[in-house]
């Protein structure tokens, strides 16, 4: 017993060290100590949350993986602030030139492929926890967690807007990171929710919608 136990939270236990161990790195001389404090409150409210309740619902490895991407890129974002992460000099190192004029953007695009991520990755934690708690139909297997993520993007920018005003500022445009674009909050959710509907329709045809019958 002891043995499965230990061979079943393994994975998950490694993931979260490597995290742990990523964070600290990054928390180290932040470009803006201030934004990384208000981007590191998702950390700060998720990770004790899943972990807290992980014997009531454990994910699955799949899941977990997609967590800790998730979650490492999020600490780049933070240690940069989203708006200056360095991925055209990291690219340039590699390349000899940038991804920005190679893909034609004019902005830092590191925030938008973010967002489009958090629905991409995190849209399996939805399945799984409405699997585990719902009881519906299976027709509402697939619409339930895109539901859930779509209405988390609609939250997210609604805080970010009141961060930015509350704080105002270098801190209220760093933390809300629109670069100039007045449709920067729609777009975000609009990624979002496209990347939430990818992996909840990949799962659906994969047969990985699990549901509890009513």
């Amino acid at each position: 017993m002891y043995r499965k136990t230990i061979a079943l939270w393994r994975y998950p236990l490694t993931l979260l060290a490597l995290f742990g161990l990523w964070w600290i790195v990054l928390a180290i001389e932040p470009v803006f100590r201030k934004d990384w404090l208000l981007e590191n409150m998702l950390v700060f409210i998720a990770l004790p949350i899943l972990v807290l309740t992980a014997r009531r619902l454990r994910f699955s490895t799949f899941t977990y993986t997609c967590l800790f991407v998730f979650f490492s890129l999020h600490a780049i974002g933070a240690h940069y602030t989203y708006a200056l992460v360095p991925y055209d000099e990291w690219f340039r190192a590699l390349t000899g030139g940038t991804l920005n004029e190679l893909l034609g953007f004019e902005r830092n695009h590191f925030d938008r492929l973010v967002h489009f991520l958090y629905g991409l990755l995190l849209a399996p934690a939805a399945v799984e926890i409405f699997a585990h708690y719902g009881r519906y139909p299976r027709s509402w297997a697939f619409l339930f967690p895109f539901l859930f993520m779509a209405s988390h993007a609609g939250i997210y920018e609604l805080i970010e807007w009141a961060a930015a005003l509350l704080f105002g500022g270098d801190l209220g445009q760093a933390y809300l990171g629109t670069q100039g674009d007045v449709w920067d909050g729609q777009k975000d959710m609009a990624l979002a929710m496209a990347g939430s509907l990818i992996t909840i329709t990949a799962m659906a045809i994969a047969g990985r919608l699990p549901i509890r019958r009513a």
